[in-house]
């Protein structure tokens, strides 16, 4: 079967982090795994053993995959970020959207989540609408709201899947990360 444009792109994203990930050595109690974990093969032992290590990497696999998805199903519509002073706020463009992705939310210290409503606000001043694509559903109560009356349009879990299909007309993102699970793994 031949692969389609997306589908070489996502299989170079995942095999770069395939590839560190196996050269990664390891170092709280989660039994829960998620479609990215489950494509790489990694248990919750394993994610456990270091978990701030596996939440940025998978954080920025996340990233790096709808942005690949996006980019290559729609590229007209698509925009990379843009820098204001140090910060991107935002990861991603599509048509008036602007995309910040996350693996999962869990930082409720005041400075972040700050940034998330003033982000939010300054984004919708520019005429933009921000929406937050999160992959995990145990996030922190406190961030979610933070984004909530940022003017975010948070989607989390099968909503951001839903969001990425209606985005992309029609690519499945969670359907080809589960028919690939397993096939990138790192032991």
């Amino acid at each position: 079967m031949e692969l389609s444009a997306v589908e070489l792109r996502l299989t170079e994203v995942v095999t770069h982090y395939q590839n560190a990930f196996t050269g990664k050595e390891y170092g709280e109690e989660n039994e829960d795994h998620d479609l990215l974990m489950d494509l790489f093969g990694i248990s919750p032992d394993m994610k456990r053993e270091n978990r701030q290590y596996w939440g940025r990497e998978l954080g920025m696999c996340w990233q790096r995959i709808v942005t690949a998805t996006i980019a290559t199903l729609a590229p007209k519509e698509f925009s990379p970020p843009i820098r204001i002073g140090a910060d991107e706020p935002y990861d991603l463009g599509f048509k008036d959207f602007v995309i910040d992705t996350k693996y999962r939310l869990g930082s409720g210290d005041a400075g972040t989540l700050k940034k998330f409503k003033g982000y939010g606000e300054m984004l919708r001043e520019r005429d933009k609408k921000p929406v937050q694509l999160i992959l995990r559903s145990d996030n922190l109560p406190a961030a979610i709201s933070a984004l909530k009356v940022g003017g975010w349009d948070v989607r989390i879990g099968n909503e951001a899947f839903a969001w990425i299909e209606s985005a992309t007309k029609g690519f499945k993102l969670d359907g080809w990360l589960e028919n690939n699970a397993g096939q990138f793994q790192i032991n």
